[in-house]
């Protein structure tokens, strides 16, 4: 806990859901919030909650929206291309490598500094379970974990860290708020990327799955029931927000979106209305953090 004017504000720990670009919802929310000073003890990020998260840590606000926007159509970024003759639909080098070293540079030393725990979520396929990392320099190292943990299965290879091959976090634990609560913060704030109402249907492409990743039979048991582990999620982060056990920001229309985008007017509306719904959420948000 931190001690401020009046007295010893609750700890807080806050919840990034992936989805992809449906991130740059995400990165509206968490930009008005730095805008107005709002930080957090913890958060945890999962595939695109890390990709953006992390600029929170780092306190690089616009950063995410301004590096996509710029970069969505460019090959180099993601594209078919890559995944053809690299294996990875974003590229290692690019997107993980030259955009975050050179040319929008993430800002280590602040991430570094500042005093949030950062973690991000895998998914170890061989033992089929959620990893959860604590980040820390904001170096080279964490830059892979943030990539193992945004790596889509058929359009990725495996990031080898620590001995374990890894792919997207939300194979595992789409949500972590079972997590977070397990960490033992006071408050719990997730930032969602669906709509209220929004269920997860059953992967269609699992036929294809079951042979592409035959020598990964956990990770195909976990992709093979990942929409009732995220449905279930769901209802019980419904329940614990009627309890006022945490509280959470979710998109008011839906940002849905395909893998790959080219249009940046489509990142820019959905970083609006993330932006929108960060604002006016926002005193109901420090009403619960009080």
């Amino acid at each position: 806990m931190a001690a401020t004017e009046q007295g010893v504000r609750p700890s807080v720990g806050v919840v990034l859901e992936g989805g992809g670009f449906r991130g740059m919802y995400t990165s509206g929310v968490i930009d008005v919030w730095m805008e107005r000073g709002l930080t957090a003890d913890a958060t945890v990020g999962v595939s695109a909650g890390a990709t953006f998260g992390c600029n929170f840590k780092s306190r690089q606000i616009g950063r995410a929206r301004r590096y996509n926007k710029k970069y969505c159509a460019d090959p180099r970024y993601a594209s078919l291309r890559n995944w053809i003759f690299k294996g990875d639909l974003f590229s290692r080098d690019f997107a993980y490598g030259e955009l975050p070293w050179k040319l929008d540079v993430f800002d280590s030393a602040t991430f570094a500094a500042d005093p949030m725990r950062f973690t991000v979520v895998a998914t170890d396929i061989n033992a089929g379970c959620a990893v959860y990392h604590d980040l820390g320099p904001g170096d080279v190292g964490d830059i892979e974990w943030i990539r193992a943990s945004a790596s889509i299965p058929m359009v990725s290879h495996p990031v080898q860290l620590e001995g374990r091959e890894l792919l997207d976090g939300g194979i595992a634990d789409s949500i972590p708020v079972a997590w977070m609560l397990e960490q033992g913060y006071d408050r719990t704030v997730v930032v969602l990327t669906q709509p209220e109402g929004y269920r997860k249907e059953p992967n269609s492409l699992m036929p294809l799955l079951r042979v592409w990743l035959r020598r990964y039979p956990k990770l195909i048991e976990l992709l093979a029931d990942r929409h009732v582990r995220y449905n279930e999620t769901l209802d019980a982060i419904a329940r614990l927000e009627r309890e006022g056990a945490v509280f959470v920001v979710r998109p008011s229309e839906s940002v849905k979106m395909p893998m790959m985008v080219r249009d940046p007017e489509i990142l820019e509306h959905a970083y609006q209305v993330g932006r929108a719904d960060a604002q006016k959420t926002f005193d109901s948000l420090l009403d619960y953090l009080s």
